[in-house]
């Protein structure tokens, strides 16, 4: 996966304390691992939505409250939310091991206050995530988020942590190599 520099998609607005548990119900999670199938059922759990994924469009933007992705430490959680064509996540603030799990397998999330507050569902936005700029083509506004460090752009950028330290690896037997 190439992590692109902006994305821009719809915005689907969810509210505060959204668990792994309404991300991707434990029903699903027992029976696939495969993204796409996931995706299917991505967000079945939470009131309301359950027929949520079907509406996607491949790179919308789903913007949370706060806590989002508490819950269990189900790291298909950000796989079910990808696989829906999510191509990444606003939040208030993140449950620590969602926000993990998601950077991990590099799937890229962003803390906007701002951004979750103001946006609404239909929302066009923008996200320049290199710079943590947000803009809201529909009401006219921009919201910062706080950007991530090089090097978690560049893990993000490679597809996760497993990609990254097997590069990384892969650089130090180079370099241990020319070295004799």
């Amino acid at each position: 996966m190439t992590l692109p520099k902006v994305v821009r998609g719809r915005a689907w607005k969810f509210g505060s304390n959204v668990d792994t548990d309404q991300i991707i119900p434990a029903k699903y999670a027992i029976y696939s691992l495969d993204e796409k199938e996931l995706g299917k059922h991505a967000m079945e759990g939470v009131p309301g939505r359950d027929t949520w994924a079907s509406q996607v469009g491949q790179g919308d933007i789903l913007v949370g409250g706060s806590n989002f992705g508490c819950g269990s430490s189900r790291e298909i959680a950000p796989v079910a939310i990808r696989g829906a064509g999510i191509s990444l996540v606003i939040a208030d603030s993140f449950a620590r091991i969602f926000f993990r799990n998601a950077i991990n397998m590099g799937y890229p999330i962003l803390q906007s206050p701002q951004a979750a507050e103001a946006v609404e569902d239909g929302d066009e936005l923008e996200v320049d995530l290199e710079e943590g700029v947000i803009r809201n083509f529909t009401k006219g506004d921009e919201y910062r988020a706080e950007p991530f460090p090089k090097f978690m752009n560049d893990l993000l950028r490679m597809g996760g942590l497993v990609p990254w330290v097997r590069k990384q690896l892969e650089e130090r037997r180079r370099m241990a190599a020319s070295r004799g």
